[in-house]
């Protein structure tokens, strides 16, 4: 793997924030004391032409007030490694079948050399990166998923608390880092209750950590600005009543159709806004490291 380097600081030269609705800027800030949570895919992570403006995004994010836990997959890097082993990667509604064969190999990407990557980028600008997987300190219980009508094989799902209406406890492992200024990085590896690992969908992942600490927003970094009306102009807000009209006329489509409904599930759910913005624009990223979110948020 290979990450570009950077000098620390953010990018100096920034554009106008796109407009968010007051309602969602008053949701986003009115807890600035409570953590941001920020999921990012491999593919951003890797790109040498914006990972840069990313790390130093998330390092500036890091001394905010509330702190910010960074969830990551890493896709494209266990395909490659698979492939030199000769392993067949096989994916069905969007998660990637985990063969029991295959499960060492993955946890091995993620939670080690993908992971420490991450970490080795952000403590040269002066963050202090903690590299995690789900289940170090069982922060986040995970089981073998049972929501699909197949097989998946190894791949879990993250248990819900019983008590997501309720303030995390400070002895928790993630309070208890981000009270001391830490910044965890996980990676979408669980462990179940007999020690063994699974492979969580990261979106998934990052949800549940969400909920977990009741954070202020959780923000999903992907390849497009946010959601896109029928004129191709940003929507900047969503509810799952105006999500459904959109897949229906067929504005929404693709791999964005389980993002969404995923995020209105996690903003009912959790009570946590969930923000679609763009992770390979460097103005966007500019602006995200001065904690400007822009972006889709959708609300409960």
């Amino acid at each position: 793997l290979w990450y570009p380097h950077a000098p620390s600081g953010v990018f100096s030269s920034f554009f106008s924030p796109l407009p968010l609705s007051v309602s969602s800027q008053l949701r986003l800030y009115s807890s600035p004391m409570l953590p941001l949570v920020i999921k990012a895919g491999g593919t951003t992570i890797e790109d040498p032409a914006t990972a840069p403006a990313l790390f130093d995004a998330l390092a500036s994010l890091s001394h905010q007030p509330g702190g910010l836990v960074f969830v990551h997959g890493g896709g494209k890097a266990v395909d490659r490694h698979l492939d030199r082993l000769g392993f067949t990667t096989q994916r069905r509604e969007g998660i990637r079948i985990t063969p029991a064969d295959q499960l060492d190999e993955i946890t091995a990407v993620l939670a080690g050399r993908f992971n420490k990557s991450i970490v080795g980028q952000l403590l040269t600008r002066g963050s202090r990166a903690v590299g995690l997987c789900l289940g170090d300190g069982a922060a986040i219980p995970t089981r073998k998923t049972t929501k699909y009508n197949f097989d998946p094989g190894q791949v879990g799902e993250v248990i819900a608390s019983s008590s997501q209406s309720h303030a995390p406890a400070k002895t928790n492992l993630l309070p208890l880092l981000l009270a001391n200024h830490f910044l965890p990085v996980l990676c979408s590896i669980g462990i179940d209750a007999d020690g063994r690992f699974l492979n969580i969908n990261a979106d998934d992942a990052a949800a549940g950590v969400a909920a977990s600490i009741k954070a202020r927003a959780l923000v999903l970094l992907t390849d497009v600005p946010g959601v896109l009306d029928g004129k191709k102009q940003l929507v900047p807000t969503l509810t799952r009543e105006s999500i459904e009209r959109m897949i229906t006329s067929g504005e929404i489509t693709g791999g964005m159709i389980p993002k969404v409904r995923a995020a209105a599930d996690t903003a009912a759910n959790a009570g946590v806004p969930v923000v679609i913005m763009s992770g390979n624009n460097l103005d966007t990223l500019a602006a995200l490291g001065r904690g400007e979110l822009r972006g889709t948020t959708v609300t409960a």
